[in-house]
């Protein structure tokens, strides 16, 4: 039996932190599909069959293919090299899958998350309130940001079960920046960042990740990890400022 990796594991705390719509398990795979949702929230999670055979992984492809086949939509396989079998990458290639969106998994100690984004949040006319649930003023600042259809993306987030927090930070009588984090034995992610156009360089997406780590803190989350693509420099500038680390690089696979 091979032990699951803490990357692999990480990469389910967030599956149940971003939860798919629908999802189903074949094997030790997780198939999911989230219709209006972000395009990886349906990624299938292929984190088992180390020991599998070549038929044996060529059926479970074959599963995932199918599951997606009646839902109309493209094979997205999540690719983590020590969460993945071995020969999955190679067989996935084989079948016309393209490699897409190299993405970071990080993490971080909460404490030294806490102590250098206070640090870096140069905060002055900038309020930060924290709400359990989200609020609508929380959720119409995000999407305007990331745009896209509001209604899947709101009844998303009623779906998660764990304890959660939604910061906002407001400047004058606007939401600018806003961020949450979902806890789960002694990990919180980061998930949801935005900040408006017109907020960025001042501070506000510290002043985000300072009170959610100080959130994580308070509810016994000693370690925080967040999940970033590979390509979005100024994020990954705002998270190494943070003190977050690279754990592991993945991609995707994909068959349309």
């Amino acid at each position: 039996m091979v032990q699951k990796s803490l990357a692999a594991e990480l990469q389910e705390r967030a599956a149940r932190a971003v939860p798919a719509e629908f999802g189903e398990r074949v094997g030790q795979w997780w198939l999911r599909h989230a219709p209006g949702c972000s395009w990886w929230i349906g990624s299938v999670l292929p984190h088992g069959g180390h020991e599998a055979s070549r038929a044996e992984l060529e059926a479970l492809i074959a599963a995932a293919e199918a599951y997606t086949a009646e839902r109309e939509i493209p094979t997205l396989l999540q690719m983590t090299p020590e969460a993945v079998p071995p020969r999955l990458d190679a067989l996935l290639a084989a079948r016309g899958y393209e490699r897409q969106v190299p993405v970071s998994l990080q993490t971080a100690t909460t404490s030294e998350v806490l102590a250098l984004a206070q640090r870096g949040a140069e905060r002055g006319s900038l309020r930060v309130r924290l709400d359990k649930h989200p609020t609508r003023e929380w959720f119409q600042a995000w999407s305007a940001v990331v745009g896209g259809d509001p209604e899947p993306r709101w009844r998303l987030l009623q779906r998660i079960t764990e304890a959660s927090a939604y910061a906002s930070v407001e400047l004058g009588d606007e939401t600018v920046a806003v961020g949450r984090a979902v806890a789960e034995d002694g990990w919180a992610g980061l998930f949801n960042m935005a900040t408006r156009p017109e907020a960025r360089g001042k501070g506000a997406a510290g002043a985000v990740i300072a009170a959610l780590a100080d959130w994580a803190a308070v509810n016994d989350a000693a370690r925080m990890y967040l999940q970033v693509e590979q390509e979005n420099e100024g994020a990954l500038r705002l998270y190494a400022r943070a003190g977050f680390t690279e754990l592991s690089p993945f991609y995707f696979r994909v068959k349309k």
